[in-house]
């Protein structure tokens, strides 16, 4: 994760999708930064649920996390 910005909640570490400020729905100024706007925007381009988006993103972000190998090619598949 890098040096991210951190907040503590109860004893948790709370993030955000990216940039680690523990607010989901602020972009920081940025559109390109992920955001639930963003999530409900995906959703809505598969006819899903944004649940369902970051459930699906979650699933595939730690997929691709624990993976040895890594690629930029579009149909790979950790």
């Amino acid at each position: 994760m890098g040096n991210k910005t951190k907040t503590e909640t109860k004893g948790e570490i709370v993030m955000c999708y990216n940039c680690g400020c523990g607010m989901p729905n602020n972009d920081m100024g940025n559109a390109a930064n992920i955001t639930n706007k963003t999530f409900e925007e995906a959703a809505k381009a598969m006819k899903q649920s944004a649940e369902d988006a970051k459930k699906n993103a979650r699933q595939l972000l730690d997929k691709v996390s624990n993976s040895q190998q890594q690629s930029n090619d579009k149909n790979w598949k950790p």
